[in-house]
């Protein structure tokens, strides 16, 4: 029996990694116009890490980590976000010695062991943006900002915006009492997994997914009613800088995010079309001492690469970026025609141009019909008449024309 790939993975053949490439690179630079540069961590960490960092009362941690011994029986797990090995990494290296403040972006697929579905994906990609040592609301605006401006630069549209505050350690404390008094009427019907969070982190039960807890949570008390003077002038300022500077948004106040380590502005981009969140993150202002860093404030955010892909192509089908196809295929016959065409096809290379050879002994009228259907703009043709007149025949694959040009490098990139 043929070996399949694993449930939840997908091949990214040929024919579609140019349009990650594209879309990946388009993001790229606008990161780095912000002042981000790229860090890579390792695809796993020790399972202490993510238990500590995301929390372990999420479902990320109790439900959908990949996690497993290695043959140190140690308790390693694959990455299912990435801020948390970040943090770890800036922690370790340290990063906060660097001039404040630190921004940093990554790609990296992440691994969760979800349900299978449109859009979710056991293995996944995600590019993210994260930020140290600010605690200023500038800093909030102008991720929200970078982050607003990928779906521009893309030219994505339906795109909506959506911010909360969930406070600081000091004002959820006080609303994590008034909602464990609300959910305290109907905590026997929850679900399991609610129940073991009422004690220990009663918030996390308003990120359930299970159709009848999400009905009791309709009436629960709101965040943005319990924060604290700090939060709410944090807060304000974000709102007030967003609408002077024209970006669009509403406030969701169910908006608590599925990991632990948020703190005070969190916000969604959410596809209209499509009802699912593209992008999304928030400040964690906790989290590097949480993880036996000195005190940081931070704040980021990823976007998931196959939910961008897929609404990029629905908004540009007609605009997409096509496969970068050879500029000339060199076709030719016998073994000195063989020997010029190599020398050729690397000289061409040498000068950045996309050149492409028989290397399997194809006769030439093969030849021709390859270089046709790989989309080969021009063909050179070689033989033995051509050697002796160090010229060859050289067509316009599009327009049929043919012109004579000399054997070198120079007057064909030239020609072409």
């Amino acid at each position: 029996m043929m070996i399949q790939k694993p449930k939840g993975t997908k091949d990214i053949l040929p024919d579609e990694s140019y349009k990650w490439q594209y879309i990946e690179q388009k993001i790229r630079n606008l990161f780095q116009n912000y002042g981000y540069k790229e860090i890579r961590v390792p695809v796993f960490e020790n399972t202490e890490l993510f238990q500590r960092g995301v929390g372990d009362t999420t479902d990320v941690v109790q439900k959908e980590m990949y996690t497993f011994c290695d043959k140190g029986g140690r308790s390693i797990t694959l990455r299912p976000e990435g801020t948390a090995g970040v943090v770890r990494a800036y922690i370790e290296n340290g990063m906060a010695s660097l001039p404040a403040p630190v921004k940093v972006w990554y790609n990296m697929a992440m691994y969760r062991y979800e349900n299978v579905q449109k859009g979710r994906l056991r293995e996944f990609h995600q590019i993210g943006a994260e930020m140290f040592a600010t605690q200023s609301y500038l800093a909030d605006v102008e991720t929200i900002t970078m982050a607003n401006n990928i779906f521009k630069t893309l030219n994505i549209p339906n795109i909506q915006l959506t911010i909360n505050s969930i406070g600081c350690p000091v004002c959820r404390a006080e609303y994590q009492k008034e909602l464990k008094k609300f959910l305290s009427n109907n905590i026997e019907n929850y679900c399991e997994t609610c129940k073991t969070r009422y004690e220990k982190n009663p918030m996390r039960i308003l990120d359930c997914k299970e159709e009848k807890c999400k009905e009791f949570n309709k009436n629960a008390p709101v965040i943005l009613d319990y924060l604290c003077e700090e939060c709410k002038e944090h807060f304000e300022n974000v709102k007030q800088l967003l609408e002077k500077t024209g970006i669009e948004y509403v406030v969701d106040p169910k908006i608590v995010r599925g990991l632990d380590y948020y703190t005070k502005t969190v916000f969604e981009f959410i596809s209209k079309e499509e009802g699912y969140t593209v992008l999304a993150g928030g400040r964690y202002d906790g989290l590097v001492q949480e993880l036996d860093g000195p005190k940081t404030p931070a704040l980021g955010f990823a976007l998931g690469l196959e939910r961008m892909i897929d609404i990029y192509e629905k908004s540009n089908k007609d605009n997409m970026v096509k496969e970068n196809l050879p500029q000339i295929y060199i076709a030719n016959i016998g073994e000195d025609a063989n020997v010029v065409a190599t020398k050729l096809v690397n000289e061409l290379r040498g000068q950045g141009i996309y050149a492409l050879k028989d290397i399997t002994e194809k006769s030439i009228k093969a030849q021709f019909k390859y270089a046709d259907k790989i989309g080969a703009k021009f063909v050179l043709t070689i033989g033995d008449n051509e050697i002796s007149e160090m010229a060859g025949t050289l067509k316009n694959m599009q327009t049929g024309e043919e012109k004579q040009v000399k054997l070198n490098a120079e007057d064909i990139k030239e020609a072409i």
